[in-house]
């Protein structure tokens, strides 16, 4: 019983691994079949490689490393409206990136927030472009991505744990060496990595804050080949090189993390490990209120920018919105099929192969598949079934990172009993893993949906003038000039970039 369980879901695994390898793969071909194979790498593309790696790795460690903290406080603490502020720490992620670059010029800027006070207080300026301001955007958008992610290994501990742990008169040092180590030993390598991928694919943030040539990203070189120089060549070649350091990345990640081995619960989550002393009480609130204002300030900026002009939209503003929300349902359906499937094969090649969404880059993947329609089909026909699909693979990467931990628990503490009982398809599903399951579900289900409503990727290339998502709309709008309809428009984008996202996630964990 057990061995034919994991036939399927190998078998299920195997066939979403071949669809999303050829989904990355071909585009890459079909370029390189067109423009023949790229020339050596010239000093700026490895300078461009240089820097992609040394912000990626500074960008990773200072959000895991303040991630820890954040979701370590979130764990044992419960107070009024703790909800809105786990809800809260998706919010950056979700945001389109043109957007929240501009929500943290407002705060970080020359004339920003932060500045003004600095300069009242006469002290120097920051400034945020550069590496610095690169690395601080990257922490902008994946700290709360990493509190999430690291919560929900707090939260699969058993609380039986805690209440041992209690019992015995254990300190905090105590709980983090037995309790909280092993799960961020599992856990941590992770979200190192997909941090770091998602990183290594910089491109708006580097465009915006980068500060010059010493800057560049190599999603930054691939986007100047194209529009710059239109070298097809140098761009497919650059984005084999993104591939293959995802890869030598994943492979290597996936060998550091080490399962923690709790054992089952009784699966109540009332009861958590709640230090009483003063001194941790006051180090979670500072902790939490630093959190809440550097995610919170940026986002209140975005609104009150936004807010003057919403209702003067015009009606092809909405009538957009109406497509990027078909196109996120669509999309989020796809992205669970496939991470879900990828996870339930519980094998360290489906989760590489499952990275390859952050590997590749939109442009090339849009181009290439571009070269492959036009022969055949007028491209604008298929804009909409092509954005549904490469978007559902841009998010699944991170559906992956958040599914195949929860899956492999489930299946470590109550597979066996599973196999033994003889659960499968869809039974095991209804009855194991969706209890089981169902916040991290909501969860990515959320992530995806929300991703794919902000995304400008491959329907720029796609669609024509009666065709738009919400993204494209603010696009045309600011190429246009203008921009309070663009701001107006950037604000139903957030409201509904957040609101399918708080709804999916509150859904997945109401009565988990």
């Amino acid at each position: 019983m057990a061995r034919r369980v994991v036939s399927v879901s190998n078998g299920a695994g195997a066939v979403s691994a071949t669809l999303v390898g050829v989904l990355v793969l071909v585009p890459i071909a079909v370029i390189l079949a067109q423009v023949g194979w790229p020339k050596n790498l010239a000093s700026a593309d490895w300078a461009a490689l240089r820097f992609t790696v040394l912000q990626a790795v500074m960008s990773a460690v200072l959000s895991a490393v303040l991630a820890v903290p954040v979701a370590r406080a979130l764990a044992r603490r419960r107070f009024i409206g703790r909800g809105a502020f786990v809800l809260l720490m998706g919010a950056p992620f979700i945001l389109p990136v043109i957007v929240a670059v501009l929500g943290l010029l407002a705060v970080f800027g020359r004339a920003g927030f932060l500045n003004t006070l600095l300069g009242n207080m006469g002290l120097p300026p920051v400034n945020i472009y550069g590496l610095h301001g690169v690395v601080l955007a990257h922490v902008f958008f994946n700290l709360p991505l990493a509190v999430r992610l690291l919560l929900q290994g707090w939260e699969a501990i058993p609380p039986e744990r805690f209440r041992l742990a209690t019992a015995l008169g254990m300190r905090p040092v105590d709980v983090m060496r037995f309790l909280e180590w092993p799960m961020l030993r599992e856990r941590l390598p992770g979200v190192l990595l997909v941090v770091f991928l998602i990183c290594l694919s910089s491109f708006a943030v580097a465009l915006t804050l980068g500060g010059g040539p010493g800057a560049t990203t190599l999603e930054l070189a691939i986007y100047e080949a194209f529009r710059l120089e239109f070298d097809l060549a140098r761009a497919a070649g650059l984005a084999l090189v993104q591939l293959a350091l995802v890869v030598a990345v994943g492979l290597f990640a996936l060998r550091l993390g080490k399962v923690a081995e709790f054992g089952a619960g009784l699966a109540k989550r009332d009861v958590l490990w709640r230090p009483e002393s003063i001194w941790l009480k006051a180090q979670d609130l500072l902790v939490l209120g630093l959190a809440a204002g550097f995610v919170g300030l940026p986002l209140l900026a975005v609104i009150l920018k936004g807010i003057p002009s919403f209702l003067d939209l015009p009606s092809s503003v909405f009538t957009a919105a109406y497509t990027s929300v078909f196109v996120a349902f669509c999309s989020m359906v796809l992205c669970l099929l496939a991470a879900f499937s990828l996870a339930s094969a519980r094998r360290g090649w489906a989760e590489v192969i499952g990275l390859l969404g952050l590997a590749i880059s939109p442009l090339v993947l849009g181009v290439g598949l571009f070269l492959m329609i036009n022969p055949f089909l007028n491209p604008s026909a298929l804009s909409l079934p092509v954005t549904v699909l490469v978007n559902a693979l841009l998010a699944l990467p991170f559906a992956l990172r958040v599914l195949a931990p929860e899956y492999a628990r489930v299946e470590r503490d109550y597979g066996k009993l599973a196999d033994g009982l003889g659960l499968q398809g869809l039974a095991r599903f209804r009855l194991l893993l969706w209890p089981q399951m169902r916040a991290s579900l909501g969860f990515a289900a959320g992530l995806a949906a929300a991703l794919s409503m902000g995304d400008l990727g491959v329907i720029a290339l796609f669609a024509d003038s009666e065709q738009a998502t919400l993204p494209l709309q603010i696009y045309r709008l600011m190429g246009a000039y203008r921009m309070d309809a663009a701001a107006g428009a950037a604000l139903l984008l957030l409201g509904l970039s957040y609101g399918l996202f708080a709804l999916l996630d509150w859904g997945g964990r109401k009565g988990a």
